[in-house]
């Protein structure tokens, strides 16, 4: 399969990125720097650019957002807006978002407004939850994937054994690389269609 990984450069995008190349798919690295990225085709762009994004869906099968909100001060509805713009113009190609933990489900209530979620990480968290609301509003045609980690996540050791769940946590860690393993899974076997899954070790 050709996939365009959007955020090539970070914890895991990076590790998509790998996990992808050494299955043998053929992947496009995308940074906005257009960093070399080991074993794939890199490329500078933006999720936000409709053009640029409209030439990844003519080329690619799925096109993966490995981005978050600024963590420098940023305004958040930037991401949110490219966001949208990526599900605009992602075409017949499927989009593969990866998401936060904080829009989780527990005792009925979300992760990020549970007493002791850590503060630093709710503006995030928040922002995180909107574009899960915004992407299921999607339109009908667009056939898209939202993958929420566990609530820690982390580099680790790739085991390539994960549990899965829907709404609620399936557990409290998991490894950034088994986190790609998961990724790389579902592109390969596609078991949530529109849908938003979750893993954990």
């Amino acid at each position: 399969m050709k996939v365009a990984v959007i955020g090539a450069s970070g914890m895991v995008g990076s590790r998509v990125v790998a996990e992808l190349v050494g299955r043998g798919h053929t992947v496009t690295g995308v940074t906005r720097s257009g960093t070399q990225v080991p074993g794939a085709t890199s490329a500078q762009g933006d999720l936000g650019d409709a053009d640029f994004v409209r030439s990844l869906a003519a080329d690619h099968d799925v096109i993966v957002s490995a981005t978050g909100p600024s963590r420098t001060g940023e305004d958040h509805q930037i991401w949110l807006d490219a966001l949208q713009t990526a599900e605009t113009n992602a075409g017949d190609s499927r989009l593969f978002v990866v998401g936060g933990a904080g829009s989780l489900l527990v005792d009925g209530g979300r992760l990020v407004d549970q007493p002791g979620f850590p503060e630093a990480y709710k503006p995030e968290a928040l922002t995180a939850a909107k574009a899960l609301e915004a992407i299921r509003q999607a339109p009908d045609g667009l056939d898209w994937v939202f993958l929420s980690p566990a609530p820690e996540i982390a580099p680790g050791e790739r085991t390539g054994n994960y549990k899965t769940a829907d709404d609620s946590p399936a557990g409290e860690h998991i490894s950034a690389e088994d986190f790609a393993v998961a990724i790389a899974d579902e592109i390969e076997q596609p078991k949530h269609r529109r849908a938003r899954f979750t893993v954990a070790n």
